[in-house]
């Protein structure tokens, strides 16, 4: 018997398997999805209820929540894709999120093909989109967008929307807390196109590579193609937190 034990062998290849961790790269920027991130469209009945009210009619809930299941089907920005767009509308469906025009056209137009009754209520139903009470910012945004600016990193909304979103921000007091806006329909380019990333990562100065797109679908994702670090949130309803606090942990130094 050998006076002393051999030290325990290691086994074949388990060294490989412990390896450091690379070095995490300064986030010097977060670019920010606007709606199903930062904030999100009002419950559908309050949406047909204030609509309707802004046409002198007063619906009852159960009303309202009928009339909403009908639009929502048929087509609500912020809501899920309808199911058929009309041929009439097939030119604006296809360039909403690159024409002011295009947008409001095909969705009061798939709000037409409802009849509610209701005379104006489609321009109504979509200039809800146009006013803060349209919306509910997600819990944490403010905190996160201050905590970012706190930091020194730079902040900008990127968005496939036919309107301009800032009028938004600024009620909500938020406006100071964002360094730039790419909006495709100021940009000429939509999510995933890596264009409107990387236009977004120049108006910040910043290399895309430094930068940390956060959102919550796979168009957001494909930030992933300029070179940005990607931060896909789960889909939360109007008020509910959405886990927006987990950008904190990716963009600041502990």
């Amino acid at each position: 018997m050998p006076d002393h034990a051999e030290p325990p062998r290691t086994p074949s290849g388990a060294d490989d398997d412990v390896r450091p961790s690379p070095p995490r790269r300064p986030v010097e920027a977060v670019l920010f999805d606007f709606h199903g991130t930062l904030a999100q469209v009002e419950e559908p009945h309050e949406w047909v209820r204030h609509a309707a009210a802004a046409c002198g009619v007063t619906l009852e809930r159960m009303r309202a929540t009928a009339l909403a299941d009908r639009l929502v089907t048929a087509g609500r920005a912020g809501g899920p894709l309808p199911a058929r767009v009309p041929p009439r509308l097939a030119e604006l469906w296809a360039d909403r999120d690159l024409y002011e025009h295009a947008h409001r056209g095909a969705y009061t137009g798939l709000a037409e093909t409802v009849d509610t009754g209701i005379e104006g209520l489609a321009d109504a139903l979509y200039d809800r989109l146009l006013v803060p009470d349209g919306w509910v910012v997600y819990p944490g945004v403010a905190a996160t967008l201050r905590a970012l600016r706190e930091g020194g990193v730079k902040v900008a909304v990127v968005s496939n929307i036919g309107f301009d979103i800032r009028p938004l921000l600024a009620a909500w007091g938020l406006d100071g807390l964002v360094d730039a806006y790419a909006l495709s329909y100021e940009v000429g380019r939509c999510k995933p196109d890596p264009g409107i990333f990387l236009r977004a990562c120049g108006m910040l100065g910043v290399d895309p590579e430094r930068a940390l797109m956060v959102g919550d679908t796979p168009a957001d994702a494909g930030a992933v193609n300029a070179g940005c670090a990607v931060l896909v949130l789960p889909c939360a309803e109007p008020g509910r937190d959405n886990g927006l606090g987990a950008v904190l942990d990716l963009a600041l130094p502990r």
